[in-house]
C-alpha cells in the first residue's frame, strides 16, 4: 500500500490509503483499525464496497459492538471507496459492480442518458482477491473463516455475484437491496447455475436485507433471491432474510450495517 493519509474527518483509529490496481485504477481504502490484539486465529476482516457512503457508519457499529468486557471479538473494517470521495460514485461502481452482458439486455436510464462504462465486475473480484486482500493479510492477521464482503444496491448485486461465481473468496456475503434488475435479472440466472453445481463444498453465510418501503421491483428481486437460496440450508449454505419495517432504499442502510458484527461471527464455523 502506498503512503497513509492523514485524514481528520474520519473516526479515530480509522485511516486512508491510496491503492492503485494492476489495471491501473485508483480506489482510496479506509481501514478502521481494531484496538484490542488480534484473537488466536486472527481479525475477523468485513470489506464494505462504497466506502465513502458506509465505512464510518460501519466502523462506528464495529467500534461500539466490540468494546469488552461484552463486546465481540475485534473485526479489521475496510472501506472500498473511490478518489472522488463521493458517497455513491455512479460511475466507477456502475463499472467496478455490474457483470458483463449484451447492452440490448440493460434498460434505459431514467434520464435518457447512456449507461457509464459497465460489466467489469469480474476484474474487480480479480482486484479484491489478488491485490488488496492479500495486502491486507500482509499487514494485519486475518482469520480466514471470518472474511465478509457487503454491497448496498449495486453492491448488494456485487455480493450476490461473487457468492455465485467465487464462493471460496469470502466466507459471509451481505447483499443489501441487491439491484436484482440488472440486465433482466442476469444475477438469478447466476443463481440457477451456482444452485446446480454447489455441492456444499463451504460452509457459507448468507445475509439479504432490503427495507419494506423499497420499490416494488426492487422487493420482488430480493424474495425472489430469498425463496432460491432458502433451500440450500442442508448444503452448508445458510440465509439469513430481514425485511426491515419502515425503511426505504436509504434509510435501511443504519440497519443493516448494524447487523455485521454478529453476523461475522455468527453461525457455524466455515471450511
Amino acid at each position: 500500500m502506498n503512503k497513509m493519509i492523514e485524514t481528520p474527518h474520519i473516526p479515530e483509529r480509522c485511516y486512508e490509503y491510496k491503492l492503485t490496481s494492476k489495471r491501473q485504477l485508483e480506489y482510496r481504502i479506509l481501514l478502521g483499525n481494531p484496538a484490542d490484539e488480534a484473537p488466536p486465529g486472527g481479525y475477523a476482516v468485513i470489506y464494505a464496497l462504497d466506502g465513502d457512503a458506509l465505512f464510518q457508519t460501519l466502523a462506528e457499529a464495529v467500534k461500539l459492538q466490540t468494546r469488552k468486557p461484552k463486546g465481540f471479538d475485534p473485526i479489521l473494517v475496510v472501506g472500498i471507496g473511490y478518489p472522488s470521495r463521493e458517497p455513491f460514485d455512479v460511475e466507477r461502481r456502475c463499472r467496478d459492480f455490474t457483470m458483463h452482458v449484451d447492452e440490448a439486455s440493460l434498460p434505459e436510464r431514467p434520464d435518457g442518458r447512456p449507461w457509464p462504462p459497465h460489466g467489469e465486475a469480474d476484474h474487480f473480484l480479480d482486484f479484491l482477491e489478488f491485490e488488496l486482500m492479500p495486502a491486507i493479510a500482509k499487514e494485519w492477521p486475518i482469520d480466514p473463516n471470518r472474511q465478509l464482503l457487503v454491497g448496498h444496491s449495486l453492491g448488494g448485486l456485487f455480493a450476490l455475484h461473487a457468492l455465485f461465481t467465487r464462493p471460496q473468496l469470502f466466507t459471509h456475503y451481505v447483499a443489501g437491496s441487491p439491484s436484482v434488475w440488472w440486465a433482466n435479472n442476469e444475477v438469478l440466472k447466476e443463481m440457477q447455475q451456482f444452485k446446480a453445481g454447489w455441492q456444499g463444498e463451504y460452509q457459507r453465510q448468507l445475509l439479504l436485507t432490503i427495507g419494506a418501503d423499497e420499490l416494488e421491483d426492487m422487493l420482488e428481486g430480493a424474495e425472489e433471491v430469498a425463496a432460491g437460496m432458502s433451500t440450500l440450508a442442508e448444503q452448508g449454505l445458510h440465509l439469513e432474510w430481514i425485511k426491515f419495517t419502515g425503511e426505504d432504499h436509504v434509510t435501511v442502510l443504519p440497519a443493516m450495517l448494524s447487523r455485521l458484527p454478529r453476523f461475522v461471527w455468527s453461525g457455524k464455523e466455515p471450511k
